[in-house]
């Protein structure tokens, strides 16, 4: 197993991207690597297309699209029940 939990951030600079960042940021745990990625970079949004995001800011946890990404928008609890701020053992 291992001893990190790969987070993976989609962002596009804007107000509400920030926002998820923020959320991100303070529900992270030690386990939690955080990564900020620029849509405006071409592989991020190829990456970006591979997991399926349509609309940002969106949030993968170890390669997944977390399920409230995947149409209404970021969810605290849904990132939560994710795994996110829980530490791995």
């Amino acid at each position: 197993m291992t001893d990190q939990r790969q987070i993976e951030i989609f962002s596009a600079g804007c107000p509400v991207c920030q926002d998820t960042i923020d959320l991100v940021n303070r529900l992270a745990c030690p386990s939690c690597e955080i990564s900020v990625l620029d849509m405006h970079d071409q592989a991020v949004a190829e990456r970006a297309a591979q997991l399926g995001i349509r609309s940002v800011p969106a949030v993968a946890i170890n390669g997944k699209l977390a399920d409230c990404c995947a149409g209404r928008g970021v969810d605290e609890d849904t990132l939560r029940a994710a795994g996110l701020g829980q530490p791995l053992e």
